[in-house]
């Protein structure tokens, strides 16, 4: 505490030099109460989520307690300036607090009139459970008798002995567990199950241990001065900004460009004033499956954070329609007004004092994938919002959650269901059961999948449950920490397990009689909320019903064509199924790894020392080759299908082992003796494969190969033509650097094309182009444009190739590099828009200089990835081809850029 600069606490107004100043920096503090606000919902970036949403309340006419939000930049200014206040804000935070006292009649440290705040941070993003709250601040050993007066002797002891608690946790750094000792004691010697069974003179005995507990943990005592309380406070939540939880949630999704916290300073309402009080949370739609009804948890005399913390495992909302009939109907009023007035899905905290309902925060909720597309083809057909609006209020990541696996047959494992909790977040997990964050990031690192088990969640397990399969919980409802963090990444989720005992120390859950050890394998249904012993088969997702017209929509919208990389007549289907316009990527090496037989026949080929065998080898392949083509184009009936001729170094294609065991088995395979093996893999060892024999080096070294590929193309082509079928192959030619190689092989393909149609007296149309992965293709795009009538980008190449990274090793450095900022996104995920994308849109316009009719697309990993996505769009690319999995997050993808 010795570096903090002491701010006075003077209560004056401020004169006219401190005005001068305030208006030199701009306003940083701006004061909502009902019917009037100095900010609205426009301002996130400036008074964050959670304070524009206040505002927003507040100007609208509803309940919401006088309050001050302290703005971002404040928070900003505040790092900048070596974690110190910034000169002056302490003044303006008087003033507005001036105001609020006066709104109210109260006076924080007023032990006749006294006025206790809520003090919670708020960023412009929603980073649930990330920052730090303090609730009763301005409790001290006189405000309390005066509180105690006023509203009764146990409701303020209950009050301040909260308050030392949090402040202590929050504030002062002293864990919270030196306070949950204490009070688990107190509640042994009394014999009291509930903290509410504590008696008024047993929580005054709790405050004195509290005290004491700062002492012994700070060696310093509580500071009693509420003006200095609100100061630490406030520093508190500047701070929480940096703290590891928050550092590494922003890392985890990828939030950047934020100026810091705001800092909302409220008047407390109470809901822990009997059984006339209560607080809770709700969602105006069910956030997991979008159902049109109020979906939350109410707990009758309690305070916001035991419902959201996890703390106590509340009720539903009829529970307080029952005790709290008029509150409640207001409640249903209010959130029929902010669903009309944002028009989206509605997370609203509210606390009722003694019969009156108060709103303390909303902002738009977290959903799940199937969540969010009801909401938004409700929303639609209730005229609420329009499509292009709806096509807004669904994540591409959402649709990702939609096509998660669920349970092949759920009715199969009914026996084996173990226990039930909350349904918090949908989809299905299995998973081996780690105890610790810790453990379920250094086992997901090694390729495991885990459950992550705990007796409760805290922000502290960000790390952990972002690396589960799985979260499995025995305390929190659905609206705790991991539920709504689980939702948000569509990660399942089932919370409130009261009937599982979890011992983190023996890593040990007790279910009943049966005792599951880390590492012992565990299912959870977070539809249903069922746990399940056992490896349970998960079946993959489908599209139908609302996701179907939803994507029906994106579909009118996007002006990208979505296709697909796929390599089998199998993937083409799935891939179609998913509303795949075509195929953006056939890998032809990888039909020959689909038997036995193709792949001793390739490394027949591979080995063959004259032209003779080698094109004896390629003759046994065809028939494989065109098979796989026939079932593509079939499943394409109507859609182009961009085949690439092959591509990756030969040697990949021998076994794997020691080079004695590999010279052995080959020997036997070709029949040649291990000398002479040995010696064909020697002439083939490469030093950096990558940059070596493969691409069209490969077609022009051994033409009778690009031959062969040309060949089974066109006779696949025109066998299914002659079945009505409609068929657009599109062969391209990878690894391309110099237009003499694109016109080598283009010279050997349309020779070939000339004569299979002489042949069967048929003819296909057909188009030939390349896949750009070389810078050098990219500078001289306008040159191979001449002959290539379409080109591809293969960026996973080309950012190999632009930064110097192989992809194979960069896992050794790129997390550091992330770490520490020298790069903001993994470029392998994330298209590296300022250099790769450079010469994406280089390589587009000089292509399209040569031959405006150019067709351009993107067959890299990028080609599913949102903002890569939006970065093809604006640059003028007429198709991106992704995973089938990833095809409708793609067209999606291409909707909202559109829009």
């Amino acid at each position: 505490m010795e570096t903090h600069i002491m701010i006075p606490r003077k209560r004056e107004s401020p004169s006219p030099m401190e005005i001068t100043k305030r208006t030199r920096f701009g306003q940083r503090v701006f004061t909502f109460g009902k019917g009037r606000s100095e900010g609205n919902k426009e301002m996130k970036s400036l008074l964050g989520g959670k304070g524009a949403n206040l505002a927003e309340m507040a100007s609208i006419g509803l309940s919401v307690p006088p309050g001050l939000t302290i703005s971002t930049e404040a928070c900003q200014q505040y790092q900048q300036n070596d974690k110190n206040l910034p000169e002056n804000l302490w003044n303006e935070i008087i003033e507005g607090l001036q105001s609020v006292e006066k709104d109210i009649g109260s006076s924080l440290g007023d032990s006749s009139k006294p006025l206790l705040l809520s003090v919670r941070s708020g960023a412009a993003i929603s980073m649930p459970g990330m920052m730090d709250t303090v609730l009763n601040l301005g409790l001290n050993d006189e405000v309390v008798v005066g509180l105690a007066a006023k509203s009764g002797e146990r409701f303020a002891y209950d009050s301040y002995r909260r308050f030392l608690d949090m402040f202590g946790d929050v504030v002062m750094g002293i864990p919270h567990a030196a306070f949950e000792e204490k009070l688990e004691k107190v509640k042994e010697v009394k014999g009291a199950k509930q903290d509410t069974d504590l008696t008024a003179s047993d929580l005054k005995e709790l405050v004195e241990q509290y005290k004491r507990v700062y002492v012994e943990v700070k060696g310093e005592e509580f500071p009693s001065d509420p003006m200095k309380q609100l100061e630490l406070a406030v520093r508190a939540v500047f701070d929480s900004w940096e703290c590891p939880r928050a550092i590494k949630y922003r890392a985890i999704n990828k939030i950047t460009g934020l100026k810091g916290t705001a800092v909302n300073i409220q008047t407390m309402v109470f809901g822990n004033m009997g059984n006339t009080s209560g607080t809770g949370v709700l969602f105006t739609r069910n956030p997991s499956t979008g159902e049109n009804k109020l979906y939350g948890e109410f707990l009758v005399n309690a305070q916001g954070e035991d419902v959201v913390a996890g703390i106590r495992t509340p009720e539903d909302l009829d529970t307080m329609k029952n005790v709290m009939p008029e509150a409640y109907k207001e409640l249903v009023e209010n959130c029929e007004i902010l669903e009309q007035h944002y028009k989206d899905m509605m997370d609203i905290e509210f606390t009722v004092q003694e019969n009156r309902l108060w709103m303390l925060q909303c902002r738009v909720g977290k959903r799940t994938g199937k969540g969010a597309v009801k909401i938004a083809v409700d929303m639609v057909n209730e005229g609420l919002v329009d499509i292009r609006s709806a096509i807004k209020m669904v994540e591409p990541q959402h649709l990702d959650q939609l096509l998660h696996p669920q349970f092949e047959n759920p009715s199969a494992y009914k026996s084996k269901v173990i226990a039930s909790g909350l349904p918090a977040s949908p989809g299905a997990a299995v998973g081996q059961v780690v105890f610790s964050t810790e453990d379920a990031e250094e086992w997901r690192a090694q390729g495991k999948k885990v459950i992550l088990v705990r007796t409760e969640t805290s922000p502290e397990d960000v790390g952990g449950m972002h690396a589960a399969a799985g979260i499995l919980t025995a305390r929190g409802g659905m609206t705790s920490h991991a539920a709504v963090v689980a939702r948000g990444w569509g990660k399942c989720c089932v919370s409130g397990c009261s009937n599982i005992r979890v011992n983190d120390s023996a890593k040990v859950v007790v279910i009943g009689n049966i005792e599951i050890k880390e590492g012992e394998w565990l299912s959870l249904n977070g539809s249903t909320g069922e746990v399940i012993v056992g490896k349970q088969p998960l079946a993959p997702p489908s599209i139908s019903g609302d996701l179907e017209k939803f994507m029906s929509w994106a579909d009118e919208i996007r002006n990208l064509k979505v296709m697909a990389n796929a390599d089998t007549p199998a993937d083409a289907l799935t891939a179609r199924k998913h509303g795949a316009q075509g195929i953006g990527l056939c890998r032809t090496e990888h039909m020959f790894f689909a038997s036995d037989e193709r792949i001793k026949g390739m490394r027949k080929m591979i080995m063959a020392a004259t032209l003779e065998q080698r094109k004896a080898a390629l003759d046994l392949l065809l028939p494989y080759q065109k098979s796989d083509f026939e079932g593509i184009f079939r499943a394409m009936d109507g859609f182009p299908v961009t085949i690439r001729l092959l591509d990756p170094p030969l040697h990949e294609f021998l076994p794997e082992g020691n080079t004695n065991e590999i010279v052995s088995e080959l020997a036997k395979e070709v029949g040649m003796t291990e000398d002479e093996v040995l010696s064909r893999i020697e002439k083939m060892s490469e030093v950096n494969p990558m940059l070596g024999f493969r691409g069209c080096r490969l077609g022009i070294s051994y033409p009778e190969l690009t031959e062969m590929q040309a060949r089974a193309i066109f006779q696949a082509a025109v066998n299914v033509n002659s079945e009505g079928v409609q068929v657009f192959p599109e062969i391209m030619v990878p690894l391309v650097g110099t237009p003499q190689e694109f016109g080598h092989q283009v010279h050997l393909i349309r020779s070939v094309a000339k004569k299979v149609f002489a042949e069967t007296s048929s003819s296909v149309n057909f188009k030939v182009g390349t896949m750009i992965e070389i810078p050098r293709a990219c500078l001289i795009a306008d040159e191979i444009a001449e002959e290539a009538e379409f080109f591809s980008f293969g960026t996973n190449d080309l950012t190999q190739m632009t930064f110097g990274y192989s992809r194979d090793d960069a896992s050794k450095f790129l997390p550091i590099y992330l770490d520490h900022g020298i790069l903001q996104n993994d470029p392998f995920e994330v298209l590296d828009q300022k250099g790769v994308g450079q010469l994406v849109k280089l390589a587009t316009e000089k292509g399209r200089s040569a031959r405006p009719s150019l067709k351009v697309g993107i067959c890299g990993e990028h080609g599913g990835e949102p903002k890569s996505i939006a970065f093809f769009a604006e640059a003028g690319l007429d198709y991106v081809s992704c995973s089938p999995f990833r095809v409708p997050i793609a067209r999606l993808a291409a909707a909202q850029v559109a829009l």
